[in-house]
């Protein structure tokens, strides 16, 4: 199994099983500090878990482990290119014996090809919508949406309470670090000092569950304590709450450790019990077996070329200050405090990474392939599935539209109506000139007037690229961002 196939469905019937901890694979990119952390705990608690049924072997490669162990294996299907191309070659020399169909999701592949047929554009609302009918989700009758609508996000879009620092909501759930987790940490110091591992962001406590046990306790707390007050702001930003009433539950379900199917079953369960109201069950429901799937199988339908698209011409490589997650370095207050939460935890709700994170990087034009690698190496819950359809369709609109039907960038107001990040910035969201002048709504407009002979066609940016032209200090706007560059904002 590899290190995210690690729940017990996926080692139904199995006599036994080869866990591989590759050094080369840790080293291969330069990943946040706690994302190698949570792999390699997770890895180890597993073994530890099955005990003499697990084989755990520490090698620098798959392939040697492989030679070590000496026996032909059966495998899953990997959830990485590189992996299946491993896979295929090993399948061909006869070491690996057969492939089988991940159940780490809850659709096959071929199963998406057939329901992908020859549609032009695949959305995500026709998916969800199949996939609620097919898995019987919230539908009742003859396959309608209990309460009428198959989604209720409008209702789920409300700004944060007026006047608070932290949403009323009891907590997540905490793992508690063990001997395996103090074991791993001394590996990853050891390794930085003295073999060069190179790694980014901070070293923290481990908030994210690796076991089983840990992902059921934290499934359990966020059905029972949190689930009803996910859905009205689940878009909303609070800069002194960073879990806000989110289930922080993407970590173990990228591990393997929860089949998404009885994590959204569960949170149904408490829709018919009276327990969580519609919208927050729906919405919820929409992210685990909706978007997450579609996500994974979109990588592999649009194939390796995918993550090379550029659709808006965005050439900029990605500064430094911005690589190396120096919040200190950025004074304005939303996006220091969203870059400081991925050093420190590796890990930022969806509204930040879209809205703040890729909002920015759109605007100034950075790479989107080395926007991709930055989001799947900085953030503990990103793999190579997760991040080319989330980085480069939805939130670079560099596919051209192949998956959303605008891009999503956004002026200061935004961020403003959303968050409470505006009020203590040096920054004014509504001023696009000067000192003061806020670098999400200059941008915006810089971005828009950069890229507007790519967008013309689209209806929907129609009325934003003429009201463009009714602004007066458009071209001073256009020169500040420029002259602005690269330098943190």
């Amino acid at each position: 199994m590899f290190a995210d196939q690690l729940g017990p469905h996926f080692d139904v019937g199995r006599e036994g099983v080869l866990l591989v901890e590759s050094r080369a694979a840790l080293g291969r990119r330069r990943y946040h500090r706690q994302k190698l952390h949570l792999i390699l705990s997770a890895l180890r608690h597993r073994a530890a878990e099955l005990g003499d049924s697990a084989v755990l072997l520490r090698t620098d490669t798959y392939g040697e482990a492989l030679r070590e162990l000496g026996e032909p294996v059966r495998v899953y299907e990997p959830t990485s290119r590189r992996a299946a191309d491993f896979v295929s070659r090993q399948l061909e020399s006869g070491v690996i014996e057969a492939v089988d169909p991940t159940p780490g999701f809850s659709l096959s592949r071929n199963d998406f090809q057939r329901w992908a047929g020859d549609r032009r554009r695949l959305r995500m609302e026709d998916f969800y919508r199949f996939q609620r009918q097919r898995l019987d989700l919230l539908v009742e009758g003859d396959g309608d949406p209990v309460g009428g609508r198959w989604s209720f996000d409008e209702d789920n879009r409300e700004p944060p309470p007026k006047g608070v620092t932290h949403l009323d909501v009891p907590a997540p759930y905490r793992p508690r670090e063990d001997e395996i987790d103090a074991q791993v940490r001394e590996d990853l110091d050891r390794w930085e000092r003295d073999e060069g591992l190179e790694t980014v962001g901070r070293d923290g406590p481990r908030l994210f569950a690796v076991t089983r046990r840990e992902a059921l306790a934290a499934l359990d707390r966020f059905v029972t304590q949190r689930l009803g007050a996910f859905g009205p702001h689940e878009d909303a930003m609070l800069k002194g709450d960073w879990e806000m009433a989110h289930s922080l539950l993407s970590v173990p379900l990228n591990l393997g450790l929860l089949d998404p199917v009885e994590v959204a079953e569960r949170a149904v369960q408490a829709y018919r019990d009276g327990d969580a109201p519609l919208a927050s069950v729906e919405g919820f429901v929409r992210q685990v077996v909706g978007w997450r799937e579609y996500v994974w199988h979109l990588y592999w339908h649009f194939g390796p070329q995918y993550r090379s698209r550029n659709g808006l011409g965005a050439r900029e490589p990605l500064p430094q200050w911005f690589d190396d997650l120096d919040a200190d370095a950025v004074e304005a207050a939303c996006l220091s405090d969203v870059l400081a939460g991925v050093r420190d935890r590796g890990w930022v709700h969806h509204i930040p990474r879209l809205m703040v994170l890729g909002n920015w990087a759109a605007q100034r034009g950075y790479d989107p392939d080395a926007l991709t690698e930055w989001f799947q190496t900085r953030f503990v819950d990103g793999y190579d599935w997760v991040m080319p359809a989330n980085v480069v369709g939805m939130s670079q609109y560099a596919d051209g539209g192949a998956m959303t039907t605008k891009p999503y960038t956004s002026g200061g107001a935004y961020i403003n109506r959303m968050s409470d990040y505006c009020g203590g910035c040096r920054y004014r969201p509504t001023v696009r000139v000067g000192d003061d002048a806020c670098p999400f709504t200059a941008g915006y407009w810089a971005h828009l007037d950069r890229t507007a002979d790519r967008l013309e066609g689209n209806p929907r940016m129609a009325r934003p690229l003429q009201q463009r032209h009714r602004l007066k200090d458009l071209e001073a706007a256009v020169e500040q961002e420029r002259v602005r560059g690269a330098s943190p904002p």
